[in-house]
């Protein structure tokens, strides 16, 4: 799997981590995946717009011109109708950037934040003894970020605070500079946690930015 961040930037990220950590005592996990869900009807979508669109350029002399004499006979134009849809269908398989354009923005933050949620379970992130830690999600494919912070800092980290942090970070994402956006998200996450109660020290997760290939 081709790496997301390079080792400059993780080592850079590590340390913010850790900086992080030491100044607000929450237990901060970083993670990046490629894409959230495989949204299997993003091809089907394509699909259908390209053999619409095709459909619509076989029939649009007949409405502008009612006297115009075909020349494309129907096996034609239905060829001409799948082979426009398949077309458009593996675009969307082979350019992310294409796929996107028919992925809606609520089925994109459902998914991301359900991957987030299983993240969490399977790493073992609610395995710290003051349940202070705090995932920071991004999904690359949808350029979303989910941040869930464990049940001993969701008093703090409320719905609107976080939303305040997603907000700064999903500029940089929209570059593709996942390097930036957790930079911002770290520093904005400081500033909210930085007068919270101080951890014992101890490092309760593991080290090191989660990276995935994902769905």
């Amino acid at each position: 799997m081709k790496k997301m961040l390079s080792e400059e930037d993780r080592g850079r990220l590590d340390g913010l981590v850790a900086g992080a950590e030491k100044r607000t005592g929450a237990e901060i996990v970083l993670a990046v995946t490629g894409r959230s869900d495989n949204y299997a009807e993003l091809p089907w979508k394509a699909f259908a717009l390209g053999a619409s669109l095709a459909g619509l350029a076989a029939i649009a002399p007949d409405w502008l011109v009612p006297d115009w004499t075909p020349r494309v006979t129907a096996p034609l134009a239905a060829l001409v109708i799948l082979v426009t849809g398949t077309v458009f269908a593996l675009l969307a398989v082979l350019i992310p950037a294409f796929a996107k354009r028919f992925l809606t923005a609520d089925r994109a933050d459902t998914e991301v934040r359900q991957y987030a949620e299983s993240l969490f379970l399977n790493r073992g992130l609610f395995g710290t003894s003051r349940r202070n830690g705090v995932l920071l999600l991004v999904s690359r494919f949808e350029r979303k970020v989910v941040i869930l912070p464990d049940k001993g800092l969701a008093d703090v980290l409320s719905e609107t605070v976080l939303g305040s942090v997603i907000a700064s970070m999903v500029p940089f994402l929209k570059r593709n500079d996942i390097h930036g956006a957790f930079e911002t998200g770290l520093d904005h996450l400081c500033r909210i946690l930085g007068t919270g109660e101080k951890g014992t020290g101890e490092n309760e997760l593991p080290d090191g930015i989660i990276e995935e290939k994902g769905v």
